[in-house]
């Protein structure tokens, strides 16, 4: 055999062991510090991945998704540990591998993409600056050329002007944007492997079309493999070559996406588009004007108020009734929110409450007005003091709304905590970082709860939340609404969250009311064009549903 032959072979061998797997695990184990010391959360799973293809890691919170994405890259975040098992990308052993080793690999040739891009990107550097740090670390390329590169691929991710975005900083670009730029970073060193975890959650159906349709194009175009982590079987199927099913740490099924999604083995699996099927009982219909919330020709601006971000808003929301509020980002559905409560005062208009008039600044509101609207937010990790135990930040509002103290207060906290179905004994000591993100956001409610208010805002409130989780938290507001005859106005942008829970929908797009209708009208057609636009973006059942959706706006454009 000549010198060149046997390169040949050699190069050929190589080709067709990345061909059959890029990345291989067995038996993995990962243990966690939890209270009682380390635990096993990781119970010995398998994984093949293939040079250029997609596997979807679907289940809910706590089966192990994130933590297996990230020990692909030979990593364990703080608290926990890879104790058993093989993990091997491109024959390099990565449990017995050198920390400078792995280090090596990181960026170069394994990426990661993060759920949330704003809480990832450093706030004081501008996206392209990010962008050249890990061509240029590893040697890659130079300042100049990795600029370039950053422009083409800004181009090829459909980012407005990009030739410019990337040297805005990362405030300054909208969710999509900044997620679509996060994928960007992630192939700047053209990495054989990236892990997409939970990429597009937080994210409106509108924007979540074009990250989706962004992000699949461009791994096939590098033709890189993918792990892309979600708790969605609708999105993953838009996505993924194979899935894998997880739940508790274990593998629950294992097929290709066709089969998966036309005939899947276990019940779990099904399961995991169960909120879409949620079925709630008809309400006893409120008396026709009764209405609890009226915002009357509502303006409201940011900053020095020369330009408004909402124009003349009109909504009622009718006592004991369930009121969505729908849009694509930057529609104006968190701003009326703000506004609502006081703590963005409107420049122009009225909002009535029990047919009074509020103070459009909170600061000029009583103590009793304010007990009576109360928010649950989006992100339960942020809105809870993790200094705080879980008594005291229930606890609080009862103090400062309520005058409880001692044990009045103390019985009043377990009360509470029993209503949103959390063991008193075993929550009340608790920090927010010993609780899942389902059982923080049961705190958040309850922590509303406890100001006895009439009306409650749930921001997005289920929108980082696997689906299981989401339909227990659906449950609950709903069981709660029943027996106390709550009123919400529930911000979201899951449709299927909205045909669940709300009697009435606002549909706003760029800081205006498109129409409140009925809900059951509002899902009929004929749909107003841009209601039928977020109608359409819900992602389906269907591994073709994602392309033919593309091709349709495509030939709508053409003809218009």
């Amino acid at each position: 055999m000549t010198i060149c032959e046997e390169n040949l072979t050699s190069e050929t061998v190589k080709q067709d062991t990345q061909a059959d797997s890029l990345l291989t695990i067995r038996g993995l184990k990962i243990s966690a510090l939890l209270d009682s010391g380390w635990g096993e959360i990781v119970h010995g799973v398998d994984l093949d991945l293939k040079a250029g293809e997609i596997l979807g890691l679907i289940g809910e919170s706590g089966a192990g998704k994130s933590s297996i994405g990230l020990a692909a890259m030979g990593f364990a975040r703080n608290g926990c540990k890879l104790t058993e098992g093989e993990i091997k990308f491109d024959g390099i052993d990565l449990m017995q591998a050198s920390e400078k080793q792995k280090q090596s690999l990181r960026g170069a040739r394994i990426a990661y993409v993060a759920q949330s891009a704003a809480a990832s990107f450093n706030p004081a550097s501008s996206l392209i600056k990010q962008y050249c740090e890990a061509p240029i670390k590893h040697g890659l390329m130079s300042s100049e050329s990795a600029e370039k590169e950053a422009i083409e691929l800004y181009k090829k991710l459909n980012l407005p002007t990009p030739d410019l975005i990337g040297f805005r900083y990362p405030h300054q670009i909208s969710g999509g944007q900044l997620q679509r730029a996060m994928t960007a970073m992630a192939m700047s060193c053209k990495p054989d492997l990236i892990i997409f975890d939970e990429p597009t959650t937080a994210l409106d159906v509108t924007t979540q079309i074009e990250v989706l349709s962004a992000i699949r194009d461009i791994v096939r175009e590098y033709k890189t493999a993918a792990i892309y982590i979600t708790h969605d079987l609708a999105v993953v199927a838009q996505m993924a070559d194979r899935i894998q099913v997880l739940k508790d740490g274990n593998t629950v099924e294992i097929a290709d996406t066709k089969t998966m999604l036309s005939a899947p083995k276990e019940d779990y699996t099904k399961s995991l588009w169960a909120v879409r099927n949620i079925n709630r009982e008809a309400k006893q219909q409120s008396v026709e004007d009764d209405y609890i919330l009226q915002l009357k020709n509502i303006s409201a601006s940011y900053g020095n108020g020369t330009q408004n971000v909402l124009h003349n808003i009109n909504i009622n929301v009718k006592r004991g009734q369930t009121l969505a509020v729908v849009g694509e980002s930057g529609s104006g559905k968190s701003t009326t929110a703000r506004v609502l409560t006081g703590l963005l005062a409107a420049g122009e208009g009225e909002i009535l409450f029990n047919n009074k008039a509020l103070p459009l600044n909170y600061k000029k509101r009583d103590k009793e007005t304010l007990r009576h609207v109360q928010m649950i937010y989006q992100m339960a990790d942020t809105a809870l003091n993790p200094k705080q135990t879980i008594g005291q930040i229930i606890g609080r509002p009862l103090d400062f709304y309520l005058g409880l103290k001692g044990e009045k207060k103390q019985a009043r906290i377990k009360a509470l905590l029993a209503q949103v179905d959390l063991d008193p004994d075993k929550y009340i000591s608790r920090l927010p970082g010993e609780l899942s993100g389902g059982q923080k956001q049961r705190v958040s409610i309850a922590r509303a709860l406890a100001a006895e208010p009439e009306f409650i805002i749930c921001d997005e409130v289920t929108s980082a939340l696997d689906q299981v989780v989401s339909e227990g938290i659906l449950n609950l507001l709903d069981r709660l609404q029943k027996s106390l005859n709550i009123t919400y106005l529930f911000i979201t942008h899951d449709l299927s969250t909205v045909k669940a829970i709300a009697d009435e929908v606002v549909v706003m797009l760029q800081g205006k009311v498109v129409e409140q209708e009925k809900t059951d009208v509002l899902f009929a057609p004929p749909y107003h064009e841009y209601t039928k636009k977020l109608l359409s973006s819900v992602p389906q059942m269907d591994p073709n549903w994602l392309d033919n959706l593309l091709k349709q706006r495509q030939q709508e454009r053409n003809q218009s």
